[in-house]
């Protein structure tokens, strides 16, 4: 699946499920609120459309012809499209409910399914979506500002966020504290950091490793 730029922000819910009637039925439920709805049969057709640029969700059958809805939830999580997943089932028991929920589906819906229940997911999955977005969004920019620090820079980085003082890692770079002070100040500002502890949480994000010799 690729992602696709999209017009609009506007939230997308995927329904795949092989019961014609229910699609239809789903579908028009979440447009009757504002959503839009794409619809599949299968999880193959579903595997050829692009990923809208916006928050999105797939409300999904458990029981469905070729790959099973357990099994497209272990696939979406490798292809790099962990989409918050919505289960319908009308054949569901306790360990395959655990199983999904356990895998991080947002619910596990026996039908005949209340309408109020199919929303209340769907809206905590597409929130889920979009609060892991910004946070890929976030981290993108931290990974394009670290890229920025040259590569002395990017050495001080990890020695501050390291808790070692100034005149302890002009002793491990060989070179002057005033030299420390203006890498380090450059370092601060181009990573847009406030303090050193906003610093030191950004370390954390970019999965830096920080050792205090």
């Amino acid at each position: 699946m690729i992602k696709e730029k999209a017009q609009s922000a506007q939230p997308t819910v995927f329904v795949i499920d092989d019961d014609e009637a229910l699609r239809e039925a789903v579908s028009s439920l979440l447009q009757s609120v504002g959503l839009q709805a794409r619809t599949f049969s299968t999880t193959k057709e579903f595997s050829l459309v692009k990923i809208p640029d916006a928050p999105s969700c797939v409300v999904l059958d458990v029981r469905l012809p070729g790959v099973s809805g357990l099994d497209f939830q272990t696939e979406l999580k490798k292809g790099g499209h962990p989409l918050p997943v919505v289960f319908m089932t009308g054949y569901g028991d306790i360990p395959m409910s655990v199983k999904a929920m356990k895998a991080g589906a947002v619910e596990f819906l026996t039908k005949p399914i209340r309408e109020e229940d199919l929303l209340d997911a769907v809206r905590i999955a597409l929130e889920r979506n979009r609060e892991q977005r910004a946070k890929e969004q976030d981290l993108a920019k931290l990974q394009q500002a670290f890229a920025s620090l040259t590569k002395r820079e990017q050495e001080v980085f990890g020695f501050v966020t390291a808790g070692l003082m100034n005149k302890q890692i002009a002793g491990e770079l060989h070179v002057s504290e005033i030299t420390v002070k203006v890498h380090r100040g450059s370092c601060v500002r181009k990573m847009g950091a406030r303090s050193l502890a906003e610093l030191v949480r950004m370390a954390d994000s970019l999965g830096i490793r920080r050792t205090n010799n």
